[in-house]
């Protein structure tokens, strides 16, 4: 499913923050897809944040311009394999981002982040925009 991305919260902050070389990309993919997991990390962001009225209008305004997966029952049966094997490997990584790679690997998206640690879970395809 070349050209079909599911994007990380850094990535989406980098949108936000303007970088060219992001919304390049973003411009030029086929189909862009966000976790849940994303969008709760974004809305806590803007609670956290000194503008929060007006990120929380920006961050609403894309995620009604977005298409947002959820996790089902075998999201959750795949975050269990992703899990055992990060931590057979001694390589654990933050609990929302195996739930990330877990929906990136169930749909066969390719997940852009700026974070390696994702490249410890098997089978995952990621970029770094």
């Amino acid at each position: 499913m070349s050209g079909k991305y599911l994007l990380d919260t850094n990535i989406v902050i980098a949108l936000f923050a303007g970088e060219p070389s992001v919304h390049r990309r973003f411009d030029l993919a086929e189909h862009v897809f966000l976790p849940n997991f994303v969008v709760g990390e974004l809305f806590y962001g803007a609670c956290a944040s000194d503008r929060k009225a007006t990120n929380l209008l920006r961050i609403d305004s894309f995620v009604t311009d977005s298409e947002v997966l959820f996790c089902d029952a075998r999201t959750a049966r795949d975050y269990g394999d992703v899990r055992y094997d990060l931590r057979q490997k001694g390589r654990p990584i933050p609990e929302n981002d195996v739930w990330i790679a877990t929906l990136a690997l169930q749909h066969g998206l390719i997940l852009v982040s700026r974070d390696a640690h994702f490249d410890e879970v098997t089978g995952l395809m990621r970029e770094a925009w």
